[in-house]
């Protein structure tokens, strides 16, 4: 039997979706840093340190090794940790601005309700951690590897993640906005309610594990050339 014209209507053609209302996005909560932090010197920055409501001011923990330290409510301000091994370590409510985490290898280790600023991530490896309530904006995280690790309410806004690895990750309720993330790879991720936002998404791998994701603007397009090409099709202008 012939449909009827309304049916018709409200029937939506091939290849088009019928608006969903998605519920925004749950936000990170603020980090609670403390009003007063006192300064701390690196000598009490050591294993087994609870270390809470403090100030590290250009302090220098480069290159040393620390495990099961836990540091909350504290600020760190132009601290360098480049090249530092932290291992099943707590960071919570913490305010970090212009912080050089380069090359920084954390294992087991957690971040919680803290905001990471105009700081350098590059090349840092965050194995099988724990990315909760975390907001990094303005920074360099190229070459910064998230393999199998959970990121849960995540902002990522304006951040160089080139060639970042998100391997084996789960990410829920998690925002890419304005970042270049060129080559980064996804393969065998999971992603629930992700959403990009005007990046640069070239040359991105394992698209597969983007399933279920919402891209805005051009990097979508850009997007679509490696979807292409990982499901071997060829494009010829």
């Amino acid at each position: 039997m012939p449909r009827t014209v309304k049916e018709t209507q409200m029937t939506p053609a091939v290849g088009q979706q019928r608006d969903v209302y998605k519920p925004p996005l749950q936000q990170p909560a603020k980090p609670r840093v403390h009003t007063n932090p006192r300064p701390a010197t690196a000598e009490e920055f050591e294993d087994d340190a609870v270390l809470k409501g403090v100030l590290l001011d250009s302090t220098l923990l480069s290159g040393l090794d620390f495990e099961i330290v836990e540091m909350e409510q504290s600020r760190l301000a132009g601290t360098r940790m480049n090249g530092t091994n932290l291992e099943r370590c707590v960071f919570a409510d913490l305010v970090c601005e212009n912080v050089d985490f380069a090359n920084l290898r954390a294992r087991d280790t957690s971040v919680l309700r803290s905001t990471i600023t105009t700081s350098r991530l590059t090349g840092s490896h965050w194995t099988s951690g724990q990315f909760t309530d975390v907001t990094i904006e303005g920074a360099r995280a190229d070459l910064a590897q998230f393999r199998q690790s959970k990121l849960r309410r995540v902002v990522f806004r304006e951040t160089n993640l080139r060639q970042a690895d998100f391997q084996f990750a789960e990410l829920t309720h998690v925002s890419f906005e304005n970042c270049d993330l060129s080559g980064v790879q996804f393969a065998n991720a999971k992603m629930t309610r992700v959403e990009f936002t005007n990046c640069t998404m070239l040359d991105i791998g394992g698209t597969a594990g983007m399933k279920g994701a919402t891209v805005r603007g051009p990097g979508a397009m850009e997007l679509s050339l490696s979807l292409a090409r990982e499901a071997g099709i060829l494009i010829e202008s």
